[in-house]
């Protein structure tokens, strides 16, 4: 049976007494975290290693989107997602969360190259294996906190040896400064607008831009481009901006 909505104001202790209750204001520098995931052990361990975390502050932690919904954490939180949930999952499950202005990180056992690819292209900001350690845990929730990027090392070497089991037909071609700029801001999932509006150029420009890395990566569809900023190493620790 699914646990209801819990907030960090409604947690208790092991012991049975509860928590106090959160400030209600941020200090500097904390960042807001929540957690959908569905496996009652997993979620109760990534609660714990958050909430001992001190420049964390964590609100829902739900097993499913439709529960994230009703828990309605603030815009702009980092959500760690995992895929396999009840009801909306996968991609589409990083789409919904998402678009209702969150920085989703995935942390996910599904890490084939495809899965990766497809969650990075719905606007995931990065994405973990749930072997992931602690220390690397808090290290992504902060680079995707502060508008980067991040991919783990397992789930990057993972598509970089599918990209290179593949035949090569064609040499790499250098991007332009702008052009790496733009192919990163496709791999942390942002749309053609949002990349114009980072980056203060026109729409139109943008999609220039697109056309020329197209043209020299062979990668005419979203999910071959993110896989390509990844093979480039455009994706990880660093920031897109």
């Amino acid at each position: 049976m699914s646990e209801p909505v819990t907030t960090t104001a409604q947690r208790t202790s092991d012991v049975g007494d509860p928590e106090p209750e959160p400030p209600e204001s941020l200090a500097p520098g904390n960042v807001q975290v929540a957690v959908i995931e569905d496996h009652p052990l997993y979620r109760r361990s990534v609660e714990r290693v958050l909430i001992e975390a001190p420049d964390v502050e964590l609100g829902a932690v739900v097993d499913s989107v439709a529960r994230f919904h009703v828990a309605r954490q603030p815009a702009g939180s980092v959500v760690l997602l995992d895929l396999g949930l009840p009801g909306v999952a996968g991609a589409a499950a990083v789409l919904e969360v998402a678009e209702l202005g969150h920085h989703v990180l995935v942390v996910s056992a599904q890490a084939e190259p495809e899965t990766v690819l497809a969650a990075i292209a719905a606007g995931a900001k990065g994405f973990l294996s749930k072997d992931v350690d602690v220390d690397e845990l808090l290290i992504a929730i902060r680079a995707v906190a502060g508008g980067g990027a991040y991919v783990s090392a397992v789930v990057a070497g993972m598509i970089i040896k599918d990209n290179t089991d593949r035949p090569v037909t064609r040499p790499e071609m250098e991007l332009s400064p702008r052009e790496v700029q733009v192919l990163r801001l496709v791999a942390a999932g942002e749309r053609d607008v949002d990349i114009a509006r980072i980056l203060d150029i026109g729409v139109r420009t943008v999609r220039g831009y697109l056309d020329r890395i197209r043209d020299k990566t062979g990668e005419r569809r979203r999910p071959g481009l993110v896989k390509e900023a990844i093979r480039r190493g455009l994706v990880g620790k660093e920031t897109l901006r």
